[in-house]
């Protein structure tokens, strides 16, 4: 698998304008049409000869992320903060370590059926309203082999040039 890095000039051109259109647009039909791509791409795409996310950032954990995850592992929510996070510098929870805590040798996660929120929506291209989050999409196309084709496939069935 070809792993992404930063975008070209013209797929990062292709792209504002992919999200200008969509941001113009507003409309349920292209959120649909998102949704439909992202299933269709990640039907291909095999996450674990890559987990480039789990390997190299951290998800932002909620409240509840971390009641669930913790009693899980059958630890208080203190312990597991304690044992596991940091607050990041815009307050947020994350993992103090990378790659994940819970990514397996194999690439599978450990906690997989109670992972934070943030790790089962990523890369969030099947979000309603994907032009709302244009520049972490981006960032996330630098990482996830699956968004630029997500992207790339959206553009063309709106035919964007």
């Amino acid at each position: 698998m070809q792993l992404p890095g930063p975008l070209s000039k013209v797929k990062q051109v292709r792209f504002q304008k992919l999200f200008a259109l969509l941001r113009k647009r507003k409309s349920a039909a292209d959120d649909i049409l998102a949704a439909e791509v992202h299933d269709a791409v990640f039907a291909q795409t095999d996450c674990l000869s890559c987990a480039q996310c789990c390997k190299n950032y951290s998800p932002i954990l909620l409240e509840t992320d971390i009641r669930r995850i913790a009693r899980k592992e059958g630890i208080s929510a203190a312990a597991f903060m304690s044992t596991y996070l940091l607050m990041d510098e815009e307050g947020d929870w994350v993992f103090h370590t990378t790659p994940c805590p819970f990514l397996q040798a194999d690439n599978t996660c450990r906690i997989y059926e109670w992972r934070p929120r943030a790790c089962s929506e990523y890369p969030h291209t099947n979000r309603k309203k994907l032009y709302q989050i244009a520049d972490l999409t981006l960032k996330n196309a630098e990482i996830c082999p699956a968004v630029a084709p997500i992207l790339d496939r959206i553009a063309e069935k709106l035919e964007l040039s």
